[in-house]
């Protein structure tokens, strides 16, 4: 088997994939309810609970902390896995979620460990978002936009700079392109609503924070959904409640950051879930940083999620109506959270979410989670990356378990489906380690068949790498779409420290 080794930040995986079926929740019973799926094999770590109106199964494991996966046109699985490589399993498909690896392909292998969120918008072609992460848990470089840390910028790929000879060369990351965001910690899964077309981002935020002397880290700052606007410029309204919100405006980090929990907050004041909060009274060029001044000049969360549960990936349903986020669970707080794939309802119509900013229950429902999160984070599933099949199959990897699952409404179906490519890192939420990696994404289409959709790839990591160029027509082979991606990446240099 050829292995293709390019230089690029790509984390890369190596696989022995071995096929096993979840189970469901505690007990024996297999999660397939069909009792004819040939393979049904234990998880690592007991069964996960799978929410009501849903039916799920593990797929494969032993594989090396996968984080990102998508479809290719084939109908292979892409996995993305940390520090060893890119896999293409395929699949023997006994219907429903009773699915059988029958070949694994080492598409990538490569032990590099840096990369950058990827998105491919489908409502402006031939735009490319790529989202830069912090290079540690407070990092000044981010206050400034000349540094390019904690932001999100938007390519477009068919419209290259040129050099002073006339010749095209990669854009510049902190100067060029246009700035969706900044002041954005670690946004790590990034998604295009399929309706409207808003850029939707989720945030690990930052740890160990301290106000005015008081230790909050155990339920504050919370980790937030922001709402970066629409690539065109247009749209039916903006997802922080303000008309006519333009892209590119500071969210907050690191001097701001949003409420999660008032208990026992120093100097709550009239502030709710949402609010934006400073750490203290604190001048930066001659200006005082206050909770009024970030109340005033930064951009809040459309939604703020609990403390530390680390959203790694977002992806809509074709519908429009509900959002699917990966939650990969604390570190940093007594009592574990997190570790569960959730639903947030939307507006299909405006692309907005139906809770409003202060909501506390702005997470639905959970449709894959863990029985008991005493044990987590060290044995326990912990989700990270989405897709969709053509079948409308939402598949997500487990890198703490090496494991990828498969979940399907019951009776339900859909036309079409897609996803995006993530290049993983670490834990967004860890101290200096500000990488993550998911891919995720959406395509609606009509018929049964594959699709092939350009979804949210969601990385960020401190390091470098050097250029790596492919031909167009890798794409049409066995894990082209990686390849393809590879190449836009170095369309955009400066995104590495």
């Amino acid at each position: 088997m050829k292995h293709i080794r390019p230089r690029l930040v790509i984390a890369a995986l190596a696989c022995n994939a071995s096929v096993i079926t979840a189970q469901s929740s505690p007990g024996d019973t297999p999660i397939h309810a069909a009792g004819d799926c040939p393979k049904i094999l234990a998880p690592r770590f007991g069964n996960p609970v799978v929410g009501s109106g849903w039916t799920a199964q593990l797929i494969a494991a032993n594989l090396t902390k996968p984080r990102g996966v998508i479809f290719d046109q084939s109908g292979a699985l892409l996995v993305v896995q940390q520090g060893s490589g890119i896999v293409r399993l395929t699949f023997t498909d006994y219907g429903g979620t009773c699915l059988v690896v029958n070949e694994t392909t080492t598409v990538v292998d490569d032990p590099d460990h840096v990369t950058r969120t990827l998105l491919l918008s489908r409502k402006s072609p031939n735009t490319l978002l790529v989202s830069r992460g912090s290079s540690e848990n407070m990092d000044p470089a981010a206050l400034q936009i000349a540094s390019g840390h904690s932001q999100v910028r938007a390519f477009d790929i068919n419209d290259l700079p040129s050099d002073d000879g006339g010749r095209a060369r990669p854009y510049n990351y902190p100067s060029e392109g246009r700035l969706l965001g900044w002041g954005l910690r670690n946004d790590v899964g990034v998604a295009e609503h399929p309706v409207t077309g808003a850029i939707y981002s989720v945030e690990n935020s930052a740890d160990e924070l301290y106000r005015y002397g008081y230790d909050i880290h155990e339920d504050n700052p919370g980790e937030e959904m922001n709402f970066l606007g629409f690539l065109d410029g247009n749209g039916n309204g903006n997802g922080n409640g303000s008309a006519g919100q333009q892209s590119g405006g500071n969210y907050g980090y690191p001097l701001c950051f949003a409420l999660s929990n008032t208990d026992g907050f120093p100097g709550t004041g009239d502030m709710t879930v949402g609010s934006q909060f400073a750490l203290g009274d604190v001048i930066i060029n001659s200006q005082i940083i206050n909770d009024t001044t970030c109340a005033r000049d930064y951009i809040p969360p459309r939604l703020t999620f609990q403390a530390h549960t680390a959203p790694m990936d977002i992806i809509f349903n074709p519908q429009g109506d509900t959002a699917y986020v990966t939650f990969h669970g604390s570190w940093d707080r007594t009592h574990p959270a997190g570790y569960v794939v959730s639903t947030v309802d939307f507006d299909s119509a405006t692309g907005e979410p139906l809770a409003p900013a202060d909501s506390t229950h702005a997470v639905t429902a959970d449709i894959l989670s863990n029985a008991d999160l005493s044990r987590c984070p060290g044995a326990c599933f912990r989700p990270v990356g989405l897709a969709w099949d053509g079948q409308g199959r939402l598949f997500v990897s487990s890198d703490a378990t090496g494991e990828v699952y498969v979940l399907q409404r019951a009776e339900f179906s859909i036309s079409g489906g897609g996803g995006g490519f993530g290049f993983g890192g670490d834990d967004g939420g860890d101290i200096g380690d500000s990488g993550s990696g998911i891919g995720n994404g959406t395509e609606s289409g009509s018929g049964t068949g594959t699709g092939t959709g350009n979804g949210t790839d969601t990385t960020s990591a401190t390091g470098s790498s050097e250029p790596f160029l492919v031909s167009m027509s890798t794409r049409d082979r066995p894990g082209g779409e990686v390849l393809w991606l590879a190449f836009l990446v170095t369309l955009v240099s400066g995104v590495l420290p």
